[in-house]
């Protein structure tokens, strides 16, 4: 019988990210508003490597409808948080604020949904 050994160190190979508690507050916040508007019904929050990503959907079955990123200090020339919609690129910063602000004009034009009433 033989084991092997491991050190979790050697395990994680990328840097582990999070989003602090005033991050989540941040994003928190917005999901509230748009669920209160009949816009989202879903999040997720994944962890990479490398990376956390707090994802917003429609529905749960959906693809998200924005994704915001964030990476490790310094790792992206273009700033540390990416808001993303469809898998392209829509906005980046080096603060949450920044890609927040652009998500947030982006909801801003569009009208509520209606759900239909059966």
């Amino acid at each position: 019988m033989s084991s092997n050994v491991f050190r979790l160190n050697d395990a994680r190979r990328g840097k582990r990210v999070f989003f602090t508690r005033a991050e989540l507050n941040q994003l928190l916040s917005l999901y509230t508003r748009q669920v209160m508007r009949g816009e989202w019904r879903d999040y997720a929050i994944d962890q990479h490597d490398g990376a956390v990503l707090f994802s917003m959907f429609r529905r749960t079955q959906e693809l998200p409808l924005f994704t915001v990123m964030k990476t490790p200090p310094g790792t992206s020339r273009h700033g540390d948080y990416t808001l993303l919609s469809g898998g392209q690129k829509i906005a980046t910063g080096a603060t949450l604020g920044d890609v927040m602000a652009r998500l947030v004009k982006m909801i801003r034009y569009r009208q509520p949904r209606l759900e239909k009433s059966s």
